[in-house]
């Protein structure tokens, strides 16, 4: 015991702005591994090395093995470098995400002011939503914002035409050449439909008490973990309407949240920075009525 109490107060007399700032910078790289990696089986993953990392060392510290002692010091070196190759997906969409934060577009970009134009859009979108919901027809519709969406629209069937409730009724109907696939809207317009959008990998669908989160959940899911885009998307199995934004999605949405939500996107930047539960809440604030006039 006096050994292991001089041992600490020899480190805290050695202890000194730079080692605080050494601290802080370790701290600040687990602390961003932890961020990236939030939300996804990779963290459990982690969770488990971490635990046999720590187990191994304990007992190899504690227990005399010089076998086992060997066999573990040349096989961690094998596991760090094993580390990139299983983290490869979460760490390519944590690059692209800091990417995204530190480009020049991500800085300039601001979001649109609510114009007439985009009312109508997300109008119509809603309206189509809330038609194809009581029709139980899926559908999936991507609204583009800062990141260009071009790569997927190419793989789709260009449009080019004026977002209407009835157009997207036709897109969607079951067994029609377009329904399968998303529907990217950009600047007003639908560029493109049939589009093939990316999966999500993160495993919280899997997790969800419900099943019938099928592939349009998951590519509404995964283009709002590639991109800043904002994905609704129409369950076909229940009718539900969903949201999803920065890798969260929120289900079982009515009309008037949808378009309070949509709505919420078009606003000001410092409206528009806050995360998709945030504007959940803020559409769910019950709108205040006019005090009648008079006669």
């Amino acid at each position: 015991m006096p050994d292991i109490l001089g041992e600490l107060l020899f480190i805290f007399q050695r202890f000194n702005w730079l080692s605080a700032l050494d601290l802080f910078l370790v701290t600040l790289v687990f602390f961003g591994i932890l961020m990236l990696l939030r939300d996804t089986q990779a963290l459990v993953l982690l969770r488990g090395i971490l635990l046999l990392i720590v187990s191994l060392s304990l007992v190899t510290s504690l227990i005399d093995l010089p076998a086992f002692s060997w066999l573990i010091r040349t096989a961690l070196p094998t596991l760090v470098l094993a580390i990139p190759v299983i983290f490869a997906p979460e760490i390519r969409r944590g690059l692209e995400r800091l990417g995204r934060a530190g480009s020049a577009q991500g800085w300039l970009w601001r979001a649109p002011s609510t114009t007439e134009a985009v009312q109508r859009t997300i109008r119509a979108v809603v309206s189509a939503c809330a038609r194809l919901s009581a029709r139980q027809h899926g559908a999936l519709i991507i609204f583009q914002r800062g990141d260009s969406l071009e790569e997927y629209a190419r793989t789709g069937v260009p449009l080019n035409a004026e977002v209407t409730a009835e157009l997207l009724l036709q897109i969607f109907y079951p067994n029609t050449p377009l329904h399968d696939g998303a529907v990217i809207i950009a600047d007003q317009r639908i560029v493109a439909a049939a589009c093939v959008m990316p999966l999500s990998s993160s495993g919280i669908l899997n997790h969800s008490p419900e099943r019938q989160m099928g592939l349009r959940h998951r590519a509404a899911l995964g283009t709002s973990e590639a991109t800043d885009a904002v994905a609704v998307v129409v369950s076909e199995e229940t009718g539900a309407i969903s949201v999803a934004h920065g890798g969260r999605i929120i289900r079982r949405l009515d009309a008037e949240r949808l378009e309070n939500i949509l709505l919420a996107f078009y606003q000001p930047p410092a409206q528009t920075s806050r995360s998709l539960l945030d504007l959940i809440r803020a559409a769910r604030q019950p709108t205040p009525t006019r005090p009648k006039k008079e006669d």
